[in-house]
This record gives C-alpha cells, sequence and structure tokens, in this order.
C-alpha cells in the first residue's frame, strides 16, 4: 500500500520535529554516517510519537481508526495471507464489495476470511461505500461462514466500518434482519472464530461479523454501538468539535476501556505511532496473534469452544450494585 501523507490535529508537534528531522538528514553528508545531531532528533522525535500517542483523547483514538493511510483487508490479505481465493456473491442480489470473503492460508492453517473494506481512493470508496455493508454482503459473509463450518475451517473476521449502510434500499431488503441472523448463526457455527477491529467498529454493522471465540481491537480501533458525531446529533442536536469529545469519552469505546469492561480477549499493540506509520510491522504483529489464536482455539472439544462462546456474550453487561447495608439491630 502507498504511503498516504495526512495530518492529525494531535500531530503539530510531531510533524515540525519530522520536518526538521528531513532537512538534517537531506544535508547530511552519506561517506561520514549518521551524525550525533540525527540521532538526537531520531531519539527526541521517538520519545514525543510515544509521548502523544500514550495520552490520546477517546476522539483522537477514532481520528486515528480512520486515517486513511491506516491498513485496510485488502493491504493485510496481501502482507500476511497466502493463496486467497476470494468468493463473491449472496446467491440473491449480487457482491457487495464492501465486505470482502475468500479462502487463504495463513502459516500452516487453512481459512476462511471475512473483512470489511473501506477503500483507499475515492473510486474503491465509492465501490464499497466506505466500507458500509448492504443486507447482501452480511447473507454473503454468512453462506461463506456455513461453508467454512462444513469443511472444519477456522473464521477470521477482520471488522472496519462506520456502520452498516443506512439507505432506504438495504432497509427494504432486510438489514436489521440480516445483522440478527447472523449473530444468531455465528454464535452456534461449530468451527473456531476469531474477530479483530482493525479500525472502526461501528454499531451493528461492526457486530454483524464479530460473534466469535476471541474477539480483539488495534490498539488505536474503536468498538461502539454508534458513532460520536451520531450520538452527539441525538443528545445535543449538534455534532460539534465538543459534542463529538463528549459522546467519545461517555460511550467508552477504545481499546483500553472495552478490555476493562471485558468486551475484547485483548488489546493488539501498534507500532509506534499507529498502524499507518509501518503498515508492514502492524500486519507481522495481527499475524502472531491469528496465529495464537487458532492454536489456542484447534486445542478446545467442539462442544466446550460453543459453550464458552455463549457465555463469553451472555456475561456481557452483568454488573454488581455492590452489597447493602443491613440495618443494624436496636438501631431501628
Amino acid at each position: 500500500m502507498a504511503n498516504i501523507v495526512y495530518s492529525l490535529p494531535f500531530e503539530k508537534d510531531i510533524q515540525e520535529l519530522e520536518a526538521v528531522l528531513e532537512r538534517l538528514e537531506a544535508n547530511s553528508d552519506p561517506d561520514s554516517g549518521v551524525s550525533d545531531e540525527v540521532r538526537r532528533i531520531r531519539r527526541k522525535l521517538a520519545n514525543l510519537i510515544r509521548k502523544v500517542y500514550n495520552n490520546l483523547t477517546a476522539w483522537d483514538t477514532v481520528l486515528v481508526s480512520r486515517h486513511p493511510g491506516r491498513p485496510q483487508t485488502t493491504d493485510y490479505i496481501q502482507m500476511i495471507f497466502d493463496e486467497f481465493v476470494e468468493l463473491h456473491g449472496d446467491r440473491a442480489i449480487g457482491d457487495d464489495r464492501a465486505i470482502r470473503t475468500g479462502f487463504a492460508r495463513l502459516g500452516e492453517h487453512r481459512v476462511l476470511l471475512v473483512g470489511q473494506q473501506k477503500g483507499h481512493d475515492l473510486k474503491e470508496k465509492k465501490e464499497c461505500m466506505f466500507g458500509c455493508s448492504h443486507p447482501e454482503g452480511y447473507r454473503k459473509a454468512l453462506l461463506k461462514m456455513k461453508t467454512a463450518e462444513k469443511f472444519k475451517l477456522p473464521i477470521i473476521c477482520l471488522i472496519d466500518t462506520p456502520g452498516a449502510y443506512p439507505g432506504i434500499g438495504a432497509e427494504e431488503r432486510g438489514q436489521a434482519q440480516l445483522i440478527a441472523t447472523s449473530l444468531l448463526e455465528m454464535a452456534r457455527l461449530e468451527t473456531p472464530i476469531v474477530c479483530v477491529v482493525i479500525g472502526e467498529g461501528g454499531s451493528g454493522g461492526a457486530l454483524g461479523i464479530g460473534i466469535g471465540d476471541r474477539v480483539s481491537m488495534l490498539e488505536f480501533a474503536y468498538y461502539s454501538v454508534i458513532s460520536p458525531e451520531g450520538c452527539a446529533g441525538i443528545l445535543w442536536k449538534e455534532a460539534n468539535d465538543d459534542t463529538k469529545r463528549q459522546a467519545a469519552d461517555a460511550l467508552k469505546l477504545t481499546a483500553r476501556d472495552l478490555f476493562k469492561l471485558r468486551i475484547i480477549d485483548d488489546i493488539i499493540s501498534e507500532p509506534l505511532g499507529g498502524a499507518h506509520r509501518d503498515p508492514q510491522q502492524m500486519g507481522n504483529l495481527l499475524k502472531a496473534y491469528l496465529l495464537r489464536y487458532l492454536r489456542e482455539l484447534k486445542q478446545i472439544a467442539l462442544p466446550d469452544l460453543l459453550e464458552q462462546r455463549y457465555q463469553k456474550f451472555r456475561r456481557m453487561g452483568v454488573f454488581d450494585e455492590g452489597a447493602q447495608e443491613l440495618p443494624v439491630a436496636g438501631n431501628q
């Protein structure tokens, strides 16, 4: 994938230091090696990036997850999967390009890959509806998952969508019903399922392929019942910078928040400064996690796997209010 130059609002100091480093490297003598000043600026830049990205707000994390240079499903297919054979169509309406499905090899494992694709350039984005899937996309994904179940292949789902397509046509063709059916069927598929949020995890559009035995997120991805803009529009009737930040904070949509709430199983670390700065390294990190999950899940007997999957999602939302103090005898 091509490196895309794009400025995030909180990266002003980083960009200024990168410009200084670029000038120093351009003016340095290649025969004399790397100067002490270049080394110092490199260390300073790395420390600054680490400091900034360790203190991102929830809204800043959303912006990183939407970075146009962030690797998407097709990039990971090229970087970490072998022998990918794409499977098209839902046998009813057509082929939704927002969801890609196909058989592939990951290390020693043959798998079915299901991934959401938002697109890099305008032409691809329009083709993929900016990652917003239609009913036929979820129907296609579910049909291919059932094929994987038949051949006892594990399923890997890469989630990256702002949400399911909200158009009238999609609703008429059963958008909500298809997502609900997908939740039900994925919960009882008799094969291991691994889900990873690689970018945006927006609402039911993400959850439609998000039921799995292991559900993880990249460090700077988000996963939420609604986008911050949508939440702000409902609560405050206006999605400005202030209300979007308030909504993002309230939604608890970051990987750290969701790990604390036991919604996800793991946070997959990203390269320094985010996946968009080093897609290949991000691919290597993701591959290592996926291989680990597949090895773990293949050791679990199928009845136990299905029961653990069921209980995993049944536990979500359960909480203790705390024991109430009982009245002391004689004080009533």
